[in-house]
């Protein structure tokens, strides 16, 4: 056989094999016989399986094989021999790709030219491959129909592979994802995890739209991105993406309908009357995997998912405006203001933070505080305003409203209203055991109570009111630490004490404005 016929394609040294970024079959060829790999690459030559063409990788041992397969698991298929550096190498290479390599997807074709030594009946039994061919049987025809059904039976096996890795995936991060509660980030959290199961390297965009009735203004809120469009903006006119890219969008709102083409997918989905969105995504290497009826599924579904967690998000913003609002409400009916409550609030919530107290607990603890002193209410207005000192009858009435207000409270099933209710009603206990309404001591009043015990109080002395003046911070540090296990918790007095500025400066951050 002459050489010019292969002068124009020269075998590749293992040592340089680079994966290339077009999509390819790759094809291992391991035989000890140079003629073997020139007349399979004339017969190969200009195949195409699914619109893909060959990418043929040469190498003459075994031990070559193990080396190139170490480094890359990429080849759809291999031609082997059987007799190369010993009578059985082939076989032991086979049994090496699927026993220690693990690799259960690459197609081997065993081919040998000694049949006697591998006889047909007992290879491929003992053995895990795909097809067995003697050399001098295997014709050019046979050649390229034994390679279309293994890379055509690889890919099917990819394809499951990658969609069983996408359900592992899925059901791992499941439970992550539904805890996410920010929109934003649960939108690009399920965005990822879309692409991850259309195995699609792409960057993407879900942009919500609300047409609003009276103006008829629109604004393109992103709610979720990925890749290159990771963005700070909430707004995608005033986002750094390209005009293109948003004049492409602006054109599937107008126009309500997909686009699709080679380079991306912009689908258009009417979620009421007056909303819609739109799903950008780019191929940034290929669409072979991308599934319009999945992306649909994606769209729809995270609509129906961020539209309620819109709604849950307008719930509790409702229900922590309506608790500083009571609360407010309160401080005005006794002449004190709004900055109270607020201040109150915030000193809770570095308290607990400094005690190292569960979140959750923290921001509910933030949010009951406005409602501890709710139980004034119902304290008359002559008593709630003296500028002087109570009478002892004055003073039995105004003690009255912790009991008031934990009672009120203690009627919501809130959980957040719960706690509101023990701060209401615990809230005058002293840590020695002289307050009320109860009496209690030490641990037997509940934490929350303890945390604005300390807080009311710390904020009250250094507060003007319509019966003294503002202390100062001396005065209010020696108060403190007098009241040590007395009136406070001595731990709740020392994260006061020891990190003063940061309680003072929440004063000065919200000041009283009379």
């Amino acid at each position: 056989m002459s050489d010019f016929i292969f002068k124009d394609e020269p075998l590749k040294n293992p040592a340089d094999i680079v994966k290339k970024p077009q999509k390819k079959w790759r094809i291992l060829i391991v035989d000890d016989d140079e003629s073997v790999h020139q007349v399979t690459r004339l017969v190969l030559a200009g195949t195409e399986v699914d619109n893909r063409s060959l990418d043929i990788v040469s190498v003459y041992s075994m031990d070559e094989a193990k080396k190139i397969l170490l480094l890359d698991d990429d080849f759809s298929m291999a031609f082997v021999d059987v007799v190369m550096e010993t009578d059985h190498a082939g076989l032991e290479l086979v049994k090496w790709i699927r026993e220690e390599l693990k690799n259960q997807a690459i197609r081997l074709v065993l081919r040998t030219g000694q049949a006697g030594t591998a006889p047909e009946s007992k290879v491929i039994k003992e053995f895990d491959i795909n097809d067995y061919k003697e050399k001098t049987d295997f014709t050019s025809s046979k050649m390229i129909t034994t390679v279309y059904a293994s890379i055509r039976s690889y890919r099917d096996i990819m394809t499951i592979q990658r969609s069983l890795d996408a359900f592992k995936k899925l059901i791992e991060t499941t439970h992550d994802l539904l805890k996410i509660s920010q929109l934003k980030l649960f939108g690009s959290a399920a965005l990822n995890h879309l692409l991850a199961l259309m195995n699609v390297d792409s960057s993407a965009l879900y942009i919500a739209r609300t047409q609003i009735d009276f103006d008829l203004k629109a604004n393109s809120l992103i709610l979720a991105c990925t890749g290159k469009y990771v963005c700070e903006s909430y707004s995608l006119e005033s986002s750094n993406i390209s005009e293109d890219i948003k004049i492409k969008i602006q054109e599937v709102f107008d126009s309500k309908s997909h686009y699709h083409d080679e380079s991306c997918f912009v689908g258009y989905y009417q979620s009421s009357e007056n909303a819609a969105s739109v799903l950008y995504i780019e191929f940034e290497d290929d669409n072979e995997h991308f599934k319009v009826n999945l992306a649909e599924l994606f769209a729809t579904n995270v609509a129906l998912i961020l539209e309620s967690l819109t709604k849950q998000k307008e719930i509790k913003k409702t229900q922590n405006e309506l608790f500083f609002i009571v609360g407010e409400a309160v401080e005005a009916r006794s002449k004190e203001t709004g900055a109270h409550v607020k201040r109150v609030a915030i000193i809770c919530e570095l308290i607990g933070q400094k005690l190292g107290m569960d979140d959750a607990f923290v921001e509910a603890l933030r949010l009951a505080a406005p409602l501890h002193d709710l139980g004034k209410i119902a304290i008359p207005e002559h008593i709630l305003h003296k500028p002087g000192k109570l009478t002892d009858q004055e003073w039995e009435v105004m003690k009255t409203h912790a009991q008031i207000g934990g009672d009120i409270l203690q009627k919501s099933s809130v959980n957040v209203s719960k706690l509101a209710a023990s701060l209401a009603r615990y809230h005058h206990e002293n840590w020695d055991g002289t307050g009320y309404p109860e009496g209690l001591s030490k641990e037997n009043i509940p934490i929350e109570a303890r945390i604005m015990a300390i807080a009311d109080v710390f904020d009250a002395i250094g507060s003007n009111r319509c019966y003294k003046q503002a202390w100062n911070d001396e005065q209010i540090k020696s108060y403190l630490i007098e009241q040590k296990n007395k009136k406070f918790e001595a731990e709740l007095v020392d994260i006061i004490v020891n990190d003063f500025e940061s309680f003072t400066d929440i004063r000065v951050k919200y000041p009283d404005n009379y």
